[in-house]
Order: structure tokens, then C-alpha cells, then sequence
């Protein structure tokens, strides 16, 4: 049982309330942690303490280098609290310990990159059309960043948002789910061992609605990032606009995986299942929009839907899992009231679509993947963002009928095309309007590659230089080397 409070001004406190909340291991609804439940009090003293550390102490005006060493020392302690930080990842989120060793990888790279990121660009000169002059445009720091991340890669998300900010000479208030906060308090623990000042990053736990609220509204913050849903996000883009606070959102996509009867279609069919059911589907970029060339669609879906069966739900710690449970009761009742809405809009339910009934696995939060067919665009479990196990499937006989398909969506997060005609690819990739396209894959990211998404999918890029740049004003300095008097006004 972990104990687990907040960090606000480098100090580890409890909120003015003393309320907790209880953590829950989404494999057997064990109370694995109390974490403490701050509220709007404790939102604002956590904004305090971040402005003060902005406005008047060191950290922004430490030179690049100098910041880009502390962000090092924080890579390097993931790095050796790698197991401890994986199995804190499992036992929050209920995700195989493969996935969450992965992560940790992942996210000691992140902050790697944009360590060594932060001091290769100091600006730049331009050439000035007036003479005796000289102009120069400089990255400065936004300020102070309110930071709200989901629950599905709780330290994942959080690694691409803190190691930018921080890189870049702004303040942090990072409020994590208020489910899975585990991993993100363990590497606010590092961010302190590594000598961050005080002040400069912040640990506030609780709802969205309170401390949330109180993040998004505050006129002390200069930027809000968050990765969540799209209803929360329009809410938090109204909110900032009151006092014009720059915005970054993530919000998801219903992504379209597009395989065409020329593809390696043993590869394309072992990668439908790794884009649809990883993590048990509850992944913002999940290939849950599978759309199949004519001609192949029955063989390939028959294939696919046999090894879908096969799937071997269980707990996270075991070796031979392969998906585990899904986050919470009330998130596996989303699932399932939107499987009843596909049966009622007429797809057809081929596999799954139903609780396990596995003894072993009645303490969790399971749900069987999930195949539809016979879908179209017009239907809601199309268009809707599921998160979870289940596959739509969709058929197409023309390039350009598959396109169309693809882009049907107010989502345009990421979609794959597989084929063997990379002129055909290519094409596909260009019409595609996603701020990822893979050709012949599914899922790759990393840390120099930006991320993010076209229409409702969000606003801006994480990750990569546009994901440093997010964190960064752009001022032009001009300078007069010979001044002298104008004489307009006599």
C-alpha cells in the first residue's frame, strides 16, 4: 500500500481538506494506494508557487546547457528505477509489464531528447532591410504551464509534456489522472532528486472538475496542455479563452487502418490485431477503423477474427498476457452501452462483444475484443472514439473510395495504409488528412517525430522540435546601430 502525497514548492504536502482517494489495480479492484485529493486551494498555492519561481527566481534565465543537465539526470534515474516505474504502470493501469518496461524506455528517451535538444538553437539572425541595423529572433519561455494528463500512459503522456517545458525555461503545475497518478508522483520524486528548484515543477492531484478547473481558469497560467477527451477539451479551449491562455490539446482520433488486396497481408493482419487491441484498445492513436480492400475482406477478416479469439486476457504481471483488463467499471460500461448502440444500428457483431466468463478474471475490469462488420460511415460506433477493445471493419473496392472513408471522421489523429505500390502509398499518405500517416506499419512514435492531430484532434504537436516549440515565445529584437532623429514631427 503506497501513501502518496503532493509537491508543490519543493516541499511533499497533504491538501488543506485531508481527503484521499483510493487507487484502484483495474485487475482485481485491490486498493493499491491512497493518493492525496487536492482541491481548488491547493490548485492555486501549486500556481503560486510556480509563478514566484518564473518571475523571480533562476531557472529561466539558467543558460540551456544548464537545464538541459538536470533534464539529463532525470533520464538517467528513470533509467535505473526502470522496474520499480514499470510496475507501478502495471498495477495502476492494468497494462502487461512488457508494455510498461517499453514505456519506461520510451520516456527515459524523452526526456533524453529534449535535454540535448534545448541548447542547438539559440535563435537566429536575419538579414534587416534598413540599414545600420541589425534583427534576431529569440525562443524565450512561456511562463508558467498548467499540464493535464489521461489515465491510458499516465507517465508517457506527462514525460512529452514536462521534459519540453522544463527544457525550454518554464515553470510546471502537472495534474495527472485522478486514477492512475502513481508513476507520475514516483518521476516527480526524480524531477526532485535531480535538483529541479523549487518551485519549478508541481505535483497536484485531484478531479478535473476542482483542481482541473482551477488549472484552466487561473490567470496566473500562461498555457495549458492537455491529452484527454474532446468533450474536456472544447470545455477547456472555451475556459482559456477568457483570458487567452496558448493551448495545446490532444484529443484522440477514431483512426482508419487501410489494407489493400496487394499489402503483405500476413504482416498487415498480425499488425490489425497490434493497432486495434493494444492496451486493450484504450489508446489514442488504436487502429480501431479497419478498411479492407473488396476482394480480400472476407479471408482477411476470417483470418483476423481467429487469431482475435485467441487473445489471452489477463493479469499484467503474467509473461503469457497478452491484453489486460480495461480501466474501470464505468469505463467498460462506455464500451458496452456503445457495442449495444452497433448491434441496434445493424453492424454485425462477428466476435466477442461480451464480459469474460473466466473465473480468474470476474475481479476485473475485462471485456472480450470486440469485431464489427458490415459497418458504415453514418454509424456512431464509426464515428465515435470507443477506447477499447473493438474493431470496426469497413470494405472498399476503389483507392479512391478508401480515402474518402478514412477522412470521414471529425477525428484526423493517425491512419496506416498497407500496400506493396509505394506509388499508391504515397498518394494514399498526401490524402490522408491525419498528422500521422504510417505506410506498411502501426503505432511507431518516437521522440524526435512530432505528434498530433488535424481537425478535432487537437490543437499543436508534442513531441519532436514543434514539441519544444509549443513551450516558447518567439520575440524579434531589433537593434539601431546608428540612431538618429526622424524630424517627422516638427
Amino acid at each position: 500500500m503506497y501513501n502518496k502525497k503532493m509537491f508543490i514548492n519543493g516541499e511533499w504536502i497533504q491538501p488543506h481538506n485531508d481527503r484521499t482517494r483510493d487507487i484502484i489495480n483495474p485487475f482485481n479492484q485491490e486498493v493499491i494506494a491512497t493518493a492525496a485529493e487536492g482541491d481548488k486551494a491547493t490548485a492555486q498555492e501549486a500556481i503560486n508557487a510556480a509563478r514566484i519561481a518564473f518571475d523571480n527566481g533562476d531557472w529561466r534565465n539558467n543558460s540551456a546547457t544548464e537545464r538541459g543537465k538536470l533534464i539529463f539526470k532525470v533520464a538517467a534515474f528513470i533509467e535505473r528505477d526502470k522496474e520499480e516505474l514499470a510496475e507501478l504502470e502495471t498495477l495502476d493501469t492494468g497494462k502487461t509489464i512488457a508494455e510498461s518496461r517499453a514505456d519506461m524506455d520510451d520516456i527515459a528517451g524523452v526526456f533524453r531528447y529534449y535535454a540535448g535538444l534545448v541548447d542547438k538553437d539559440g535563435g537566429e539572425v536575419i538579414e534587416s532591410p534598413i540599414p545600420n541595423s541589425s534583427s534576431k529572433i529569440v525562443y524565450e519561455p512561456v511562463g508558467v504551464c498548467a499540464q493535464i494528463t489521461p489515465w491510458n500512459y499516465p507517465l508517457l503522456q506527462a514525460s512529452w509534456k514536462i521534459a519540453p517545458a522544463l527544457a525550454a525555461g518554464n515553470t510546471v503545475v502537472l495534474k495527472p489522472s485522478e486514477i492512475t497518478p502513481l508513476t507520475t508522483i514516483k518521476v516527480t520524486e526524480l524531477i526532485e532528486e535531480a535538483g529541479i528548484p523549487n518551485g519549478v515543477f508541481n505535483l497536484v492531484l485531484g478531479a478535473g472538475d476542482t483542481v482541473g478547473q482551477e488549472l484552466v481558469d487561473n490567470k496566473m497560467v500562461d498555457l495549458v496542455s492537455f491529452t484527454g477527451g474532446i468533450h474536456t477539451g472544447k470545455k477547456i479551449m472555451k475556459a482559456a479563452a477568457d483570458s487567452m491562455k496558448n493551448i495545446a490539446l490532444e484529443l484522440g482520433g477514431k483512426n482508419p487502418n487501410i489494407v489493400f488486396a496487394d499489402a503483405d497481408l500476413e504482416t498487415a493482419l498480425d499488425q490489425a490485431l497490434n493497432a486495434a487491441y493494444f492496451h486493450a484498445g484504450q489508446v489514442c492513436s488504436a487502429g480501431s477503423r479497419l478498411i479492407v480492400e473488396e476482394k480480400i475482406h472476407d479471408s482477411f477478416v476470417s483470418q483476423l477474427a481467429e487469431r482475435v479469439k485467441k487473445i489471452k486476457l489477463g493479469n499484467g504481471f503474467d509473461e503469457t498476457t497478452q491484453s489486460g483488463p480495461m480501466i474501470s467499471a464505468e469505463h467498460r460500461e462506455k464500451v458496452e452501452s456503445l457495442v449495444a448502440i452497433g448491434k441496434q444500428e445493424g453492424a454485425n457483431l462477428l466476435v466477442g462483444g461480451e464480459r469474460p466468463v473466466s473465473p480468474e478474471l470476474q475481479n476485473g475490469f475485462f471485456y472480450k475484443p470486440t469485431i464489427f462488420t458490415d459497418c458504415t460511415t453514418d454509424m456512431e460506433i464509426v464515428q465515435e472514439e470507443i477506447f477499447g477493445p473493438v474493431l470496426t471493419v469497413e470494405s472498399f473496392t476503389t483507392k479512391d473510395e478508401a480515402i474518402q472513408l478514412a477522412n470521414d471522421s471529425i477525428y484526423g489523429l493517425a491512419g496506416a495504409v498497407w500496400t506493396k505500390d509505394m506509388l499508391k502509398a504515397n498518394h494514399v499518405a498526401a490524402e490522408l488528412q491525419m498528422g500521422t500517416v504510417w505506410i506498411n506499419d502501426f503505432h511507431p512514435y518516437f521522440a524526435q517525430a512530432p505528434w498530433g492531430g488535424y481537425k478535432q484532434s487537437g490543437i499543436g504537436r508534442e513531441l519532436g522540435k514543434p514539441g519544444l516549440e509549443e513551450y516558447t515565445e518567439i520575440k524579434h529584437i531589433f537593434l539601431n546601430t546608428k540612431p538618429e532623429p526622424i524630424n517627422w514631427f516638427k
